[in-house]
């Protein structure tokens, strides 16, 4: 729950002389299903990288008035930003309670995790309710659908209390059915949080953000509302290579 803003300003990332993020400038606000897309090599994982402490990057990443570039990964995340990745990182062999168990810092002995208990912390209750994962409390992680453990992955983030969200390519491999269950996920979770998805699938893209930044080749291509993006023709060229791609579906 937060009403502090996600506010990256001139972020550069480079390996080795290849500039890999070349100065690129957002924002994300609780409210708002926001969006980072484009083609692969774009470099929109490597602007969440940065953000989260996982790559160093130069400019400007603060959460209301906290800058996060420069701090260390386990600083960043106690202020409340928190990520996902393309691979749902879950315990496999404990159960959907014992991975959020863990996730809410507990720190009970590792014995405990395999008993049998009598109550459920509400937070972890809540966040099983809101990623529609109630009825899997006693499921080994490890035999959840592709969808289930990124919802999982994202319920984790929900017990740490995180302010920020942001998602790697969440949709990438689910069902449509899970897909759709995922976007409205992250409408509900943004109702009070910043979520920011990281996408090159335009069909989700539409359906369900609220603003859109699009990456080319390390720097800003476009952004705007959906409507602004798909409108613009730079997009069309670039990105999607013909006018159309971007409407159908």
């Amino acid at each position: 729950m937060t009403d502090a803003s996600l506010v990256v300003t001139d972020l550069r990332v480079e390996f080795s002389g290849f500039v890999a993020v070349g100065g690129v400038s957002f924002d994300a606000h609780p409210g708002e299903v926001r969006f980072l897309i484009g083609p692969n090599g774009a470099g929109k994982t490597t602007c969440i990288d940065a953000i989260t402490g996982l790559t160093k990057g130069t400019g400007s990443a603060r959460l209301g008035e906290k800058e996060l570039l420069g701090r260390q990964v386990h600083k960043i995340v106690r202020l409340g930003v928190g990520r996902t990745f393309q691979t749902a990182s879950v315990f496999d062999e404990l159960t959907v309670l014992q991975n959020l168990d863990i996730a809410a810092g507990r720190h009970r002995p590792a014995i405990s995790l395999l008993r049998a208990r009598r109550g459920v912390d509400p937070a972890i209750e809540r966040a099983l309710e809101e990623t529609g994962l109630a009825g899997e409390l006693t499921t080994p992680a490890g035999i959840l659908s592709h969808g289930q453990k990124q919802w999982l992955e994202i319920a984790m983030l929900l017990v740490q209390d995180a302010k920020v969200l942001l998602l790697d390519e969440p949709v990438a491999g689910m069902s449509q059915d899970e897909r759709t269950a995922t976007g409205e996920l992250l409408q509900r979770i943004a109702a009070k949080r910043i979520v920011l998805v990281v996408e090159h699938d335009m069909d989700f893209m539409r359906r369900y953000a609220t603003r859109v930044t699009v990456l080319h080749q390390g720097r800003v291509l476009s952004q705007g509302t959906v409507a602004e993006v798909q409108a613009d023709p730079r997009v069309q060229e670039v990105y999607l290579g013909t006018a159309d791609a971007m409407t159908e579906g």
